[in-house]
């Protein structure tokens, strides 16, 4: 009776320790897979593409025909064109939106983040129509759809980042009064236009921040890459317009509102890109070789 006793208080220990060490086990486990989770980085809020803000790229004041392809939006460019660039501001307050074309601020013509460029400035409920790259206080240079190696990019040696118009839209903090401030450009600089009619004065934001002439020519003699060549679109600078803009500070806040990016190619990049379809049979030259004869039952024919 006693070894029987014994033997069942044995077999009652043994089972509890193996339970011991299970809850043991478990407990490590828990704790192992809490410290995974824990060190998993934490999702950040992604930034709305448009959010209502639109950009039309206009030929002879129409809007070109846009393709969506490849998560982007497509514009056919015809080669000798003068364009604008037409934004649009839904909003009920002030927006700025920094604006490149071929990775050149419209402005200056120099290649920053969207945050430090200089940007327009559109009323609330606003739209404004961009024509050119503005020179002077008075005046802008057409765009105009042209080849790579004839754009103005590529004059300034910034010829990496061609067929692209992208813009970038921050919303005004609190309103402030319009203040004007000192344009950074030099009076002999300026250059009027003066057989073009006078454009209603646009204002542009003017960056607190200052940059260093060996910066802007050491990013303006950067050497280009790709090289650029005669097939691709890229936007040169033609002829020169009347644009009278005024400088004012603005308070943004730091966060994008939207951003929007268009690219433009001929139409021949795009049925290659296979964005457009093609509007004419593609001849099979090998099938017409292997159907060649080589005689045929009739006499020379007459020239």
């Amino acid at each position: 009776m006693l070894k029987r006793v014994l033997t069942i208080f044995a077999l009652t220990m043994t089972l509890v320790v193996l339970a011991g060490l299970a809850l043991r086990y478990s407990s490590r486990i828990a704790q192992a897979n809490s410290g995974e989770v824990n060190l998993a980085p934490e999702e950040t809020e992604p930034v709305v593409a448009e959010n209502g803000f639109t950009v039309d790229v206009l030929v002879d004041g129409r809007p070109l025909t846009e393709y969506a392809a490849r998560g982007r939006r497509y514009v056919e460019a015809f080669e000798g064109a003068e364009y604008e660039v037409r934004v649009h501001n839904p909003t009920g307050a002030r927006v700025a939106v920094a604006l490149s074309v071929d990775g050149l601020n419209s402005i200056d013509a120099r290649h920053t983040s969207a945050w430090d460029a200089h940007k327009w400035v559109i009323e609330p409920y606003g739209t404004i129509s961009v024509r050119g790259w503005q020179m002077s206080g008075e005046s802008a240079r057409r765009f105009y759809f042209t080849t790579e190696r004839d754009s103005y990019a590529a004059k300034l040696g910034q010829a990496s980042n061609l067929g692209l118009i992208t813009a970038v839209f921050f919303r005004e903090r609190q309103p402030v009064a319009i203040t004007r401030v000192t344009p950074p450009y030099k009076a002999e600089d300026r250059i009027r236009d003066q057989q073009s009619a006078p454009e209603p004065k646009t204002s542009v934001e003017s960056s607190a921040r200052s940059e260093g002439s060996r910066d802007a020519a050491k990013a303006r003699s950067a050497p280009a890459y790709p090289p650029p060549d005669d097939e691709s679109a890229a936007t040169g600078i033609g002829r020169s317009v009347r644009n009278d803009v005024q400088w004012v500070k603005m308070d943004l806040d730091a966060r994008p509102a939207g951003e929007i990016t268009i690219r433009y190619e001929y139409r021949a990049s795009l049925v290659r890109l296979g964005i457009i379809p093609r509007d004419y049979p593609r001849p099979d030259v090998l099938d017409r070789r292997e159907r060649a004869k080589g005689f045929e039952p009739k006499y020379c024919p007459q020239p």
